[in-house]
C-alpha cells in the first residue's frame, strides 16, 4: 500500500540533524560555485559571493542549501575532483558556521562527498544515482548523511515508458544504497527532470507524478529554469522563474516534498499557496461525517 506523500516523516541527516517532510513543502536553494552552469554560471564562483547567496536564500525561505562545484549541463567541461573540492569546501565550511540551514553537497564523487560532510554538509545529492561512483553510498552510510538519489537518462538506453524507466533505474540505485547499509529514512528520490528527457517526457513525468509514490520515499524535484519550461513558455533561462513556480505548485499538489530552485522568493509564494490549498482540502475531508 502506498503511503501518503503528505504524511509526516523525518529525513535523518548527518551531524545529528533531521528535517520534517510531508505536511509542508521544503525549498532547497541552488548554490552553483561554477563558471558555466546553464542559468547562473559565474555568479557565485567566488566563495564570499556563494556564501552571501546562501545566506540570502535562507532569509527568503530556503531550508536547504545545495552547493555544487561542477556544472551538470550536457555540454559542460568536466572538472577534476581537486578543483571541485577547492570550489565548494570553503563555502560549505562557512555556511555551516554562519547558518543553521541544512547543507547539501551536489556531487557524484565519493571523496568529495566525504570531505563535504566533514566540512559540515548534512546531505549528499548524487545526480548519477549512485551508479557512477557507487562508493558514494558507502560514504553516506559511514557518515550518516541524508542521501538524495537522482534518476538520469544520460549515457544509457532508456525504456520507452518514462515511468517504467524511473523504476528501472532507481530500483538499481536503491539496491546500491541497501548493500552499502544506507537506511531508508536517509533517502530521498529525485526523478531528474531535464536529464536526458525531452519536453514531452518531462510533461508526461509531471502528469504521472503520483505513480512515483509507489517507491514509498519522499521525492525532491528540480524543474527550476529547465529547458522544457522554456519550450512551453518561450522564455530564456533567466526568465523562467514564473514557469518554474507553476511547476512547484502543481508538483506540490501531486505530492513532491522538496523543491530545488534558483529563485527562492517566487517559489516560496507558490509553495505557500499550494500548501494552503492542501490544508483546506484536508480540513474539508476531516469534517465530513
Amino acid at each position: 500500500m502506498t503511503i501518503s506523500p503528505f504524511q509526516m516523516s523525518r529525513w535523518q541527516l548527518a551531524h545529528g540533524r533531521s528535517l520534517e517532510l510531508g505536511p509542508r513543502g521544503v525549498l532547497m536553494a541552488i548554490i552553483n560555485v561554477t563558471p558555466d552552469s546553464f542559468s547562473d554560471g559565474g555568479r557565485f564562483i567566488d566563495a564570499a559571493a556563494a556564501v552571501a547567496a546562501g545566506l540570502h536564500a535562507v532569509e527568503q525561505g530556503a531550508e536547504i542549501l545545495d552547493v555544487g562545484g561542477e556544472s551538470t549541463r550536457p555540454d559542460a567541461e568536466p572538472v577534476t575532483a581537486e578543483e571541485e573540492q577547492a570550489r565548494i569546501l570553503p563555502v560549505i565550511a562557512r555556511l555551516a558556521r554562519e547558518t543553521n540551514a541544512i547543507i547539501s553537497v551536489d556531487t557524484y564523487r565519493a571523496e568529495t562527498a566525504r570531505l563535504a560532510v566533514e566540512a559540515g554538509a548534512h546531505v549528499v545529492n548524487d545526480v548519477h544515482g549512485l551508479q557512477r561512483e557507487p562508493a558514494i553510498a558507502d560514504v553516506a552510510a559511514a557518515t550518516g548523511a541524508g542521501l538524495c538519489i537522482m534518476h538520469t537518462g544520460r549515457d544509457r538506453q532508456k525504456l520507452d515508458d518514462v515511468v517504467d524507466d524511473q523504476f528501472h533505474f532507481l530500483d538499481r540505485s536503491l539496491d546500491v544504497a541497501a548493500r552499502a547499509g544506507v537506511a531508508r529514512e536517509k533517502i530521498v528520490l529525485d526523478p531528474g527532470f531535464g536529464f536526458a528527457k525531452d519536453t514531452d517526457e518531462n510533461l508526461e513525468l509531471m502528469a504521472r507524478f503520483g505513480e512515483l509514490h509507489r517507491f514509498g520515499l519522499p521525492i525532491l524535484v528540480g524543474t527550476s529554469r529547465k529547458r522544457f519550461i522554456g519550450a512551453v513558455t518561450g522564455r530564456d533561462a533567466p526568465a523562467r522563474d514564473v514557469g518554474t513556480a507553476a511547476t512547484t505548485a502543481l508538483l506540490r499538489a501531486a505530492g513532491a516534498a522538496i523543491f530545488r530552485v534558483h529563485d527562492v522568493a517566487i517559489n516560496r509564494d507558490a509553495l505557500v499557496m499550494a500548501d494552503a490549498m492542501l490544508a483546506a482540502k484536508n480540513s474539508r475531508r476531516d469534517t465530513k461525517p
